[in-house]
């Protein structure tokens, strides 16, 4: 394995940098727009991690523990993601991947109560900052359907952005569960 000795390399200072085969490109580019998307998630969702110990009561440990390894799993197939979009022509994303992230959906949702409303992003800090994580992979798809556009773009990449958010919506309500917070439900028109 090579080593990153130089992170200071001064190659970007023009407004451009390189995808691994060496081809440099805007960094304002769709590819890259999406890249950082991408990365900006997975750096929400280490943010989510270290809420996870210091926010959620101490009788779910091992569900916390559970929830803790299935976000690092998360977090190694959204450094895959970005794999394929720095190496084009590259699959890293498995479909066992997308498999895994509708298993644990239909799981949690199962032991959750029946939606009638909306409800707002709150709660705990992590249940917060699932929400956050939730935002972000709504952004990070809505990048990869424009870089489709251009590029061709494996279609599972999209698919599984699609049920990241799906998966942070439910996991903020299973960590406002585990702490016995009540959801916020939306109002609703106050004109009304």
């Amino acid at each position: 394995m090579n080593r990153i000795d130089q992170i200071i390399t001064r190659t970007g200072d023009n407004g451009t940098t390189a995808l691994a085969d060496g081809t440099r490109h805007l960094k304002s580019s769709p590819r890259f727009m999406t890249m950082g998307d991408v990365d900006e998630l997975n750096s929400h969702i280490g943010l989510l991690r270290s809420h996870l110990r210091i926010d959620e009561n101490t009788d779910n440990d091992s569900k916390i523990n559970e929830l803790d390894h299935f976000l690092t799993d998360i977090q190694h197939h959204l450094f895959e993601i970005g794999s394929e979009l720095a190496v084009p022509g590259m699959s890293f994303l498995n479909s066992k991947a997308l498999d895994m992230l509708e298993t644990w959906s239909a799981k949690e949702t199962a032991n959750l109560p029946a939606l009638k409303e909306f409800i707002l992003p709150s709660g705990t800090i992590g249940a917060s900052q699932a929400h956050v994580c939730r935002s972000v992979a709504r952004r990070a798809e809505r990048s990869m359907v424009d870089l489709a556009q251009v590029e061709a773009v494996n279609d599972l990449l999209v698919r599984y952005l699609n049920r990241c958010s799906d998966v942070f919506f439910i996991m903020a309500r299973v960590l406002n569960q585990y702490a016995q917070h009540p959801e916020t439900h939306w109002r609703g028109n106050l004109n009304e």
